[in-house]
């Protein structure tokens, strides 16, 4: 499976030909979702979830669905009939012919006063990547690589730490990074590959890894 890093937290997965992408949103690249044949949102915030962006992949290539949480399919669910399909926590299916299981439920908390929203996370592959979304979810299935949201508003790098101790994926590489400076990253890059006990990475937006 190829895997290429899109700016913040959007992911490109390739296999026997066909394309999955996993939460292109406002600060992805225009040609982020371009293609997909499969597209997976984990909830509805702007940095996640582009509307207009995957409106106009779905145009395009009449074949592509999407799967996600109720919030985002009941926005875009409308325009395409039989395309759009609304997922939640245990759920498990096909998309591009890569497997999917559903874990997780709501959105890391931002501040007590802020209502949490849902927020899902998607395992491909019986394990072989995790995309948490929002969340520091740990799912009940051994992870390979672990798409490791490494700076928001909503965490601290202690916590960056102890989801990777607790997952102990064989790899972890970093995504919703926009609005980590270059400045840090020697910062995170250095703390959580020494005490996180997982194989550190961090791939540049249009690298790719083979996993």
């Amino acid at each position: 499976m190829k895997l290429t890093k899109k700016s913040h937290a959007c992911i490109r997965l390739e296999k026997d030909g066909r394309t999955l992408v996993l939460d292109p949103g406002m600060f992805s690249e225009e040609d982020a979702v371009a293609g997909a044949d499969a597209i997976l949102v984990t909830h509805e915030h702007p940095d996640h979830f582009d509307e207009a962006r995957l409106r106009s992949a779905m145009d395009a290539n009449p074949a592509a669905e999407i799967w996600t949480l109720k919030s985002v399919a009941d926005r875009i669910s409308t325009a395409f009939p039989g395309r759009v399909h609304t997922v939640g926590h245990g759920d498990a299916f096909t998309a591009a012919g890569f497997d999917v299981q559903v874990h997780g439920e709501l959105h890391a908390v931002i501040h007590p006063d802020i209502p949490r929203i849902t927020n899902v996370g998607y395992l491909i592959d019986g394990g072989r990547v995790f995309h948490p979304g929002d969340a520091l979810t740990v799912p009940d299935h051994a992870v390979e690589t672990l798409m490791l949201p490494v700076m928001a508003p909503w965490s601290k790098i202690s916590e960056v730490i102890d989801y990777v101790r607790e997952v102990e994926p064989q790899r972890a590489y970093d995504i919703h990074d926009a609005l980590l400076t270059d400045l840090a990253r020697p910062i995170y890059d250095n703390q959580i590959g020494a005490l996180g006990g997982s194989d550190h990475r961090r791939l540049t937006p249009g690298e790719s890894a083979e996993v």
